[in-house]
């Protein structure tokens, strides 16, 4: 599950630490920020409903049908 708090709370240390520098990097910042997003994004759960529509091809072999459960996918 996406948590949009703790990518605030990221993202204003982030910030926080850039200010407190004395020499300032926008190649270290842009690294560090893709770093959350990427993270962020990846921690999403995606939910796939049941009574999807599926099928095989080839000849007696061929079937048509559903997906029977629910399923969870990740984003990598």
């Amino acid at each position: 599950m996406l948590n949009r708090q703790l990518l605030q709370t990221q993202l204003l240390d982030l910030l926080t630490d850039m200010r407190s520098r004395t020499e300032v990097s926008d190649s270290d910042f842009a690294g560090t920020l893709a770093d959350l997003i990427d993270t962020y994004i990846r921690s999403a759960t995606i939910t796939i409903a049941a009574g999807i529509p599926v099928s095989t091809a080839g000849g007696p072999t061929a079937q048509t049908g559903t997906t029977t459960a629910p399923a969870v996918a990740t984003i990598q």
